[in-house]
């Protein structure tokens, strides 16, 4: 068909946003006759705005332009003089559901997102447990396209080409990466403590890495307050490490920067997906929460998930509820050794496909 425009919606916090790109490639790329537009949080606009020609993205903040009813009828209005000829609800909250509402009556093809609540509860239930896979993010997203007759298969590998970034792109106060030289990636931080390893042992992963590699680079994503107050101890107290959230200026730097590291350490957390958007392989630490509930980054090896067995696991879909033995075990419990192995596991592997081309 011609003239087809789809209304993608999908608002929250980075990493859910994030998770939708590899889905809207895939169906930008499978569907290049149809125009597509995402809206979603201003901050979503580095992952849409130069994903594919037929991609295009739309802003707009629920909390402030267009707040309450009012401010939700005044999007409709805008969206409506769009021409969609689907929406597809990437989010089922209450603002996207009343979005929908406002579509469904003015007849147009609607599909929403199926989160699988049922299941997930089953597997954070604490005396009749299920540790069974959920359908991922990705699935889910693509089920809402299958609905309105776009199915879709995985094809996405990275916002940029396979070496990554192009070099010109890299912000200058980064400086550049030498033969040989490991660049690896810390993220520490997670929106809820339920997902954050100990800033004391992630220090001694720092300690590790850099005995191990003493020309290594160690780059430290994290946002404001309190962690970028940790970040700059680490780097005045370790020559090896820079702040580069703090140097790279912008969502669009941090990305170019992750996109030439050889690893990154992450929680489960956006950065997890930040990194994954850039094919950069990511050690992920997991604690309240597990991998079961569908939040795996994209293209990710299940072997580089850094975890302990306990009962209680996962306690948490978010990380966000308090710990019920009151001592995070779940975390406390990761050795620094356990995740310096899998760093070392994937340095190795770069470092021979470096010496192949060579």
């Amino acid at each position: 068909m011609k003239n087809e425009h789809l209304l993608i919606i999908r608002f929250s916090a980075m990493g859910d946003v994030a998770m939708a790109v590899p889905v809207v490639y895939a169906l930008a790329t499978q569907y290049p006759h149809l125009r597509i537009t995402v809206l979603s949080k201003p901050f979503a606009r580095a992952f849409f705005e130069q994903l594919a020609p037929n991609v295009g993205f739309m802003e707009a903040d629920l909390k402030t332009e267009y707040n309450g009813v009012k401010g939700l009828n005044a999007l409709y209005r805008r969206l409506v003089a769009k021409n969609f000829t689907a929406i597809a609800d990437f989010h089922d909250i209450i603002r996207s559901k009343y979005l929908r509402m406002r579509f469904n009556i003015g007849n147009y093809r609607v599909a929403h997102i199926d989160k699988h609540r049922a299941g997930k509860r089953r597997l954070v239930d604490a005396d009749n447990k299920e540790l069974v896979q959920q359908p991922t993010s990705f699935q889910n997203y693509a089920d809402v396209l299958a609905q309105l007759g776009y199915p879709v298969k995985p094809n996405f590998c990275s916002i940029y080409p396979p070496e990554g970034a192009p070099l010109r792109l890299l912000p200058a106060t980064i400086g550049e990466k030498r033969p040989f030289q490991q660049w690896i990636g810390i993220a520490p931080f997670a929106a809820h403590v339920g997902k954050i390893y100990p800033v004391e042992l992630m220090e001694q992963v720092i300690v590790q890495l850099i005995h191990l590699h003493p020309s290594c680079r160690i780059f430290l994503f994290g946002g404001g307050g309190n962690e970028r107050q940790i970040l700059d101890q680490w780097v005045e107290r370790y020559t090896n490490c820079i702040n580069a959230s703090a140097l790279a200026g912008g969502l669009s730097n941090e990305l170019i920067i992750m996109s030439r590291l050889d690893v990154m350490v992450s929680m489960d957390s956006a950065n997890m997906h930040l990194a994954s958007l850039v094919a950069c392989p990511v050690v992920s630490i997991w604690g309240a929460t597990h991998p079961y509930a569908g939040f795996m980054g994209w293209n990710q090896c299940a072997d580089n998930t850094v975890q302990v067995n306990l009962s209680c696991r996962p306690c948490s879909i978010y990380g966000n509820k308090p710990c019920m033995r009151g001592d995070w075990a779940c975390l406390h419990g990761i050795t620094p050794e356990s995740i310096v192995e899998r760093v070392e596991a994937n340095l190795t592997a770069t470092e021979k496909l470096i010496k192949s081309v060579f």
